[in-house]
């Protein structure tokens, strides 16, 4: 039999274990995280270097009704953009599952991955152009040309393309692992279609469906690209500001503080939504409706 382990050795194998993704962590996450707090308190130099006096006044600038806009609309892309996919992503995921070639789907909604972000992004706009194909479809039905871009609509349009697969594939490994004895159950015990999925099914769903809304929702929030290149500066989003302010007006404390507010509302709504939905979402998928009945 083995001796009990020392201190130092049960100390060296948390060390070697923990340690390299503790130290990755530290220097890429922590750290640079730190470095952005630190560089928000500070004020912008006459050359736009980081100089003093400390202060809250960058944060001070984000009442501004500019900033406010730029951040409803953010909140608003993000929302929508996390709607829209979980109505197109949900049924999707359950086809993908139940389907006999589902591996071929996959392979399907994954094959934009293997193409450039900006060329998917740039062929939304050869698409919804005025002379582009979506108004020369309309056009055969009398319906064009429509001003798609530059557009909300544009920008909204091409978030849910680039994020849905974020969406389903979540959904899709909980579809995967799904216990359908409890729908056979529901239906025994009386339940009708709609309220036995609403029951039996869709409870064991909701790690897929907030592990989705997460990554739909941050991303879409703090994405720039999109807004830049389909918006064309009518439609301004926070990840917009704050690429401003680190490129073009070298403004860095404040590009520090709005990445920091930006970071503190997504924590924010986490948490919240973890609090109101995340127990019974993120548990063994137990359905009140069956236990009920029982």
């Amino acid at each position: 039999m083995n001796e009990a382990a020392t201190p130092w050795q049960r100390a060296f194998r948390v060390l070697v274990t923990v340690g390299p993704g503790g130290l990755w962590l530290l220097v890429f996450v922590l750290l640079p995280t730190l470095l952005v707090l630190l560089a928000s308190l500070l004020t912008r130099g006459p050359y736009g270097e980081l100089t003093g006096p400390w202060g809250f006044h960058n944060y001070a600038k984000l009442l501004h009704p500019v900033y406010l806009e730029a951040f409803a609309q953010s909140l608003l892309v993000g929302v929508l953009a996390t709607l829209i996919s979980a109505l197109l992503g949900y049924p999707l995921a359950f086809y993908i599952a139940r389907h006999p070639r589902r591996d071929l789907l996959l392979f399907l909604l994954l094959l934009p991955f293997l193409t450039n972000f900006l060329i998917r992004v740039y062929a939304w706009l050869v698409l919804l152009q005025r002379e582009g194909l979506v108004n020369a479809f309309l056009g055969a039905f009398g319906l064009g040309p429509l001003v798609l871009y530059p557009s909300f609509l544009a920008v909204l349009l091409a978030t849910v393309y680039t994020f849905l697969p974020f969406f389903v594939l979540p959904v899709y490994a909980s579809v995967e692992r799904l216990d359908w004895q409890l729908l056979e159950a529901a239906y025994d015990l009386g339940a009708r279609p709609v309220k036995a999925f609403l029951h039996a099914v869709l409870p064991q769903t909701y790690p897929g469906l907030f592990a989705g809304s997460v990554l739909v929702f941050i991303p879409a929030m703090g994405t720039f690209v999109v807004a830049d290149l389909l918006g064309a500066g009518r439609v301004v989003l926070i990840g917009n500001l704050i690429q401003q302010q680190f490129g073009i007006t070298r403004d860095w404390a404040f590009g520090a503080a709005l990445s920091v507010f930006l970071m503190g509302f997504v924590l924010l709504s986490l948490y919240l939504y973890a609090r109101l939905q995340g127990e019974r979402g993120l548990g063994h998928g137990r359905s009140p409706y069956l236990e009920d009945l029982v």
